[in-house]
C-alpha cells in the first residue's frame, strides 16, 4: 500500500466542488459555535458566579437536540433537505446576532442568555438532520466514509482553534463581537449550502407528527446493522467516557497539577487529529462495521488501562489511543448510518445518531462521576472501560451483519 494512501482520502475535495463549498462553510461555522461556546461559559459565570447556572448552559444545548430531535427527523424527511438546512441556518444566525445585540448592549438576565442558547439549539437540532443527506446524495457511496472523515478532521480542529481564539477575542474585544463573529460564519454556512440541487426524500416520504417518529424508531429497533452501531457508541460513551474523571484522577495520581489536566484534556483531541489524518487506508477498507467494533473496544480498553498507570506520560499516550480509536469508531458509524438508511428516512436516523452523538457523553460523565464518588477515580474508569469492551463485543458476536458489512442499504 503507497503511503499517500494512508493519509486522509481528500478525494471528495477535488471531485465535488458542492461538497468542497459545503465543507469550508462548515468548518467556518464550527468555529464560530465553538467560539460562541466559550464566551456563553464566560458570560454566565461572569453574571451569577455560579456552577448551577454554568452547568444550565450544557443543559440548554443538549435538551432542545433531545426534544426537538427526533421531530426535526421527521420534518426532515417530509421536505425538501436543502431548504430546511437554510431556514434552520438563518434561525441560527439570528440566534446569534441577538446574543451579540445583548452582548453589546446588556441589561439582559441570564435566563435569556439561556433562553437564546437554547433558541439556537432548536434551530440546529433541526439543521442537524438536514444536513446528514448531503454527503450521501451528492458523493458516490466509496467516497461517503472519506467524505465524513474530511467533516471530522475539520470539527476536531476547529474544536482546538475555536476555543482558543475565543478566549484570546474575549479578551480582546469583549463578549459582543464574539456573538457577532458567530452570527457572520453561519453566513459562509448559508452560501456554501444555497447552490445545492432540490433534495426531496427518495421514496415515500414520512409521515406526519408521532407516526413518522415511530416510523423512524421502527427502522433503528428491526435494522441490525444500524442498531448494532448506535447501540456501540452508546456504550462506548456511556459506559467508559473519561472527562469528568480527569480532575479526580489528576489530583489522586498526579498532585493536581493544572497542566498535567490540560494535558489529559488535549491528549484524546490530538489523538483523534491523528487518526483521522491518517484513516485514509481505514475509510477505503469499505468494512466500516469492523473498523468501529475494533475502534470502540479499544477506546474501553485504553481507558481501563489508564486507570491503572500512574506513569503521566503513559497516560497521556494511552489517552491518544483512546482519541484515536475514538475518532476512527465516530467516521465508522456515520458511514454506517448514511449508507445502510434508506433516503427516504435518513433524516430521521440522523436525528437519532445526533442525540446519541450529544446526550451519550453527558450521561457518561454523569456515571464516571457518581461511581467515582461511590468508589474511585481510577475504579470508575477501570470498570467503564471494561464494561465498555464486554458490551462492544457483545454487539459483535451478536450482529455477524455488522462485523462482517456484508449488507446493503436496504437490508434490515
Amino acid at each position: 500500500m503507497s503511503l499517500a494512501r494512508t493519509f486522509i482520502d481528500v478525494r471528495p475535495l477535488r471531485t465535488s466542488p458542492v461538497f468542497r463549498r459545503l465543507l469550508i462553510g462548515r468548518t467556518v461555522s464550527v468555529l464560530g459555535g465553538f467560539m460562541t461556546l466559550v464566551t456563553v461559559m464566560y458570560q454566565v459565570w461572569d453574571m451569577t458566579h455560579s456552577p448551577v447556572w454554568s452547568g444550565a448552559v450544557g443543559l440548554a444545548q443538549a435538551l432542545p437536540l433531545v426534544c426537538v430531535g427526533l421531530f426535526a427527523g421527521s420534518w426532515v424527511d417530509r421536505g425538501d433537505r436543502r431548504r430546511i438546512f437554510l431556514v434552520a441556518t438563518v434561525g441560527q444566525a439570528v440566534c446569534a446576532l441577538l446574543l451579540a445585540v445583548q452582548g453589546f448592549t446588556g441589561g439582559v438576565p441570564v435566563a435569556g442568555v439561556l433562553a437564546l442558547v437554547a433558541a439556537g439549539s432548536c434551530f440546529g437540532a433541526v439543521g442537524g438532520p438536514a444536513a446528514g443527506v448531503f454527503v450521501p446524495r451528492l458523493l458516490p457511496k466509496e467516497q461517503v466514509a472519506a467524505g465524513l472523515a474530511l467533516n471530522h478532521a475539520s470539527g476536531q480542529v476547529m474544536m482546538l482553534l475555536g476555543p482558543a481564539l475565543g478566549g484570546l477575542f474575549l479578551g480582546w474585544f469583549g463578549i459582543g463581537l464574539c456573538y457577532l463573529l458567530d452570527a457572520l460564519s453561519f453566513g459562509l454556512a448559508f452560501y456554501g449550502a444555497f447552490g445545492l440541487p432540490a433534495l426531496p426524500p427518495e421514496g415515500e416520504p414520512s409521515r406526519a407528527g408521532l407516526h413518522g417518529v415511530l416510523d423512524g424508531l421502527r427502522f433503528l429497533a428491526g435494522h441490525r446493522v444500524v442498531r448494532g452501531a448506535l447501540v456501540t457508541d452508546l456504550a462506548a460513551t456511556v459506559l467508559a467516557m473519561p472527562v469528568s474523571l480527569f480532575p479526580l484522577i489528576n489530583a489522586e495520581r498526579f498532585d493536581g497539577n493544572p497542566r498535567t489536566l490540560g494535558l489529559f484534556m488535549s491528549a484524546v483531541a490530538v489523538g483523534g487529529m491523528t487518526a483521522t489524518a491518517l484513516s485514509g487506508s481505514v475509510t477505503r477498507l469499505g468494512r466500516p462495521g469492523l473498523v468501529m467494533l475494533c475502534g470502540a473496544g479499544t477506546w474501553g480498553a485504553a481507558l481501563a488501562v489508564f486507570g491503572l498507570t500512574t506513569s503521566p506520560w503513559l497516560g497521556f499516550a494511552l489517552l491518544m489511543a483512546a482519541g484515536a480509536a475514538d475518532a476512527l469508531s465516530v467516521v465508522s458509524r456515520g458511514t454506517i448510518v448514511q449508507t445502510r438508511t434508506p433516503d427516504a428516512l435518513l433524516g430521521r436516523v440522523t436525528a437519532a445518531e445526533q442525540i446519541v452523538g450529544q446526550a451519550g457523553p453527558h450521561l457518561g460523565n454523569l456515571r464516571g462521576g457518581l461511581v467515582a464518588g461511590w468508589t474511585s477515580g481510577p475504579t470508575a474508569l477501570i470498570t467503564g472501560g471494561l464494561l465498555c469492551v464486554l458490551a462492544v463485543t457483545w454487539v459483535g458476536t451478536g450482529t455477524p451483519e455488522l462485523r462482517d458489512g456484508r449488507v446493503t442499504p436496504d437490508e434490515a
